[in-house]
């Protein structure tokens, strides 16, 4: 039987590994749902790049749902702190993505203008304002998050929803906006053609160059002008969680020292330039596939390099820094995470052995053709 200790440390890097394959497959949905004003500019281009999607974004959705419900089962005190503080920016996102299902469903149902013109800014909405308040909440959590506990382990959340939209929050939804739309448009690449093709390369190179300055810029800011978390005596890391039986100290720089104490590390934020820069490269010589796969590990190296660097930190607290959350004082109990491990050997492989039997199935372009062929059937 796998102990305590592992068991922690091997759900913090599940959670992580959910969050890739959310940013992987829903995130190129987002970023397409941004894109669709603008790279489609009559109806049935509109349709085109919607039908590019339409069969799959809802299936892409598992790997969001997975993952706030592993995170509800796993990391219950980070889930309750969670939705206390950006309880807001949340429900923003809920909103927002209510408007994905109901514009799908709902443009094709009446052939009016104004009509499907509104459910498409609705889809820009739903892809444009989940893909900027994500990377807010991970700008945030580098800098802390202002709650603390009380005796009884009562949080409190004492900052604002207007305080979460500090400047290098934005920046960090920057970099997340930046690589979901680069992400998105490589995968219409893959899916479309002609004047559509045209505009989501162009996009692909202006989201690229755009990603990489963030992303570089938030990298700069983090080392010289945020200061970092470090826990100076450990709790026990197989005991039961108790979030005030630790100290910890804010330190600049201290968000480098994994870099520093474990090398290997540094990778992810290699992987993070490298993948954009391939991604590029294999766009501008219609290699889409390699491109998707670069794309694919810049943002999972985007995603490793804000986990590698805080480690073992999931919230740290601005208020007190004792009463940060590490993954070793914020999970649920050993038999709970042990029933949790079981099923997901069971079923994660299930979800990636049927999402790439799905895009299997759905391969090829989506044509004018297609669409007129299918006027009934399609979006």
């Amino acid at each position: 039987m796998l102990d305590y200790e592992s068991l922690k440390l091997i759900w913090w890097l599940f959670v992580g590994i959910l969050l890739i394959g959310f940013a992987i497959t829903d995130g190129f949905d987002m970023g397409i749902g941004t894109l669709l004003p603008f790279v489609a500019r009559n109806d049935t281009e509109r349709r085109i790049v919607i039908n590019a999607i339409g069969a799959t974004w809802e299936g892409n959705q598992v790997w969001f749902i997975t993952a706030g419900g592993a995170i509800f089962a796993a990391l219950p005190i980070v889930y309750a702190v969670a939705f206390s503080g950006f309880y807001i920016a949340l429900l923003l996102v809920l909103f927002a993505l209510f408007l994905r299902p109901v514009g799908f469903d709902y443009r094709s149902k009446i052939k009016h203008p104004y009509w499907r013109s509104t459910w498409d800014w609705g889809l820009f909405i739903g892809g444009t304002v989940p893909a900027i308040v994500f990377g807010v909440a991970f700008g945030n959590l580098l800098q802390g998050v202002p709650f603390y506990f009380d005796d009884e382990l009562r949080a409190f959340y004492t900052g604002s929803f207007w305080q979460l939209l500090n400047p290098f929050a934005l920046l960090a939804g920057i970099v997340s906006f930046s690589m979901l739309v680069m992400h998105g448009a490589i995968y219409l690449q893959i899916r479309t053609e002609g004047a559509i093709y045209e505009r989501s390369q162009r996009a692909t190179w202006l989201f690229g160059w755009l990603f990489i300055g963030s992303f570089a810029l938030a990298g700069l800011w983090l080392i010289f002008g945020i200061q970092g978390y470090q826990v100076l005596t450990m709790p026990a890391t197989d005991a039961l969680p108790n979030p005030l039986a630790k100290t910890v100290a804010m330190q600049a720089g201290a968000w480098l020292n994994n870099y520093g104490t474990y090398p290997l590390t540094l990778l992810a934020p290699i992987s993070a330039f490298a993948g954009v820069g391939l991604a590029m490269r294999f766009a501008q010589r219609q290699q889409l596939k390699r491109a998707f796969v670069s794309s694919s590990v810049m943002l999972a190296g985007v995603i490793m390099t804000a986990g590698c660097a805080m480690f073992p930190f999931i919230m740290p607290s601005s208020v007190n820094p004792n009463h940060s959350l590490i993954i070793w004082d914020s999970v649920s109990s050993h038999l709970t995470l042990l029933i949790m491990f079981y099923a997901t050997l069971i079923f994660l492989p299930l979800i990636v052995f049927y999402t790439s039997w799905v895009y299997r199935v759905l391969r090829g372009k989506i044509t004018e053709q297609h669409i007129e062929a299918h006027q009934h059937s399609a979006y």
